[in-house]
């Protein structure tokens, strides 16, 4: 199996690993930011958090950027919760904030951290989407691999808008099985890091490493990178397969 190199004239970054929960706050809010704006919806940044205000269907995405929020930021974020159109939902990358007081459920998965590298080229055929009717395939397999029950019955371009392969740093792959959408995954690169979301595969295809070739396919062209992702329980090994290492515990919220 070949493998893919960093470009020689590139330079290969680091990042310690106490830094990665900040850097993955930061990539996660460009990541919203982006998806948001592209929906139509109201972005609010503030030193201490990012939040995504939408609709009855997508909801309110808060991103944590600092581990020291003040009184008047949390208040905020009270208030948001409790105006949401649709369900609340907050990523805490430093496990610092306490939003049990807004009636929230948490759990935590790892924040990880790999550092640049080459890759070896995916076993499957992995397509950068640039098509309206690939970006569709994508998004339905978010939505069923994720098992988005608020993003049924199936509406194009809700999860993933149109414009939203348009935005710079921004990139949604498919990987093929037998020439059949089989697995998703999104990439962002912003601020000298690069960061894995949305990396899923249709349930009529898994455990055919489709996961391991979306990821290895999105990895390509950030191999010069630090590249951090935040791991479900599931994908884990497979992340600690490809040179990922965990680097801090990361919180989650979800109204109830």
């Amino acid at each position: 199996m070949t493998t893919r190199s960093t470009s020689p004239d590139q330079p290969l970054l680091s990042v310690a690993l106490s830094d990665a929960p900040t850097r993955q706050a930061r990539n996660s809010a460009a990541l919203w930011t982006a998806t948001g704006r592209c929906r139509g919806h109201e972005v609010i940044r503030r030193r201490g958090f990012v939040a995504v205000d939408g609709d009855v269907r997508a909801g309110l995405r808060i991103l944590i950027q600092e581990p020291d929020l003040d009184p008047g930021e949390l208040a905020e974020l009270h208030e948001l919760v409790r105006r949401a159109a649709g369900p609340a939902n907050a990523e805490d990358p430093f496990s610092s904030t306490d939003l049990s007081h807004l009636g929230m459920r948490s759990w935590q998965m790892p924040v990880m951290l790999r550092q640049p590298g080459p890759v070896a080229e995916p076993e499957l055929d992995v397509i950068r989407v640039r098509r309206p009717e690939d970006l569709q395939a994508a998004e339905r397999i978010a939505i069923e691999g994720f098992e988005l029950t608020g993003f049924t019955p199936y509406r194009p371009g809700e999860l993933f808008p149109t414009t939203l392969i348009e935005q710079p740093g921004v990139d949604v792959f498919v990987a093929l099985h037998d020439g059949e959408p089989a697995g998703v995954g999104v990439s962002v690169e912003d601020d000298g890091i690069g960061s894995h979301y949305w990396v899923g595969t249709s349930p009529a295809f898994r455990s055919r490493g489709v996961g391991r070739a979306v990821m290895l396919g999105s990895l390509a062209h950030l191999t010069h990178l630090p590249v951090t992702l935040t791991a479900s329980k599931l994908g884990r090994p497979l992340y600690e397969s490809l040179g990922y290492t965990v680097a801090a515990s990361s919180t989650w919220w979800a109204s109830q």
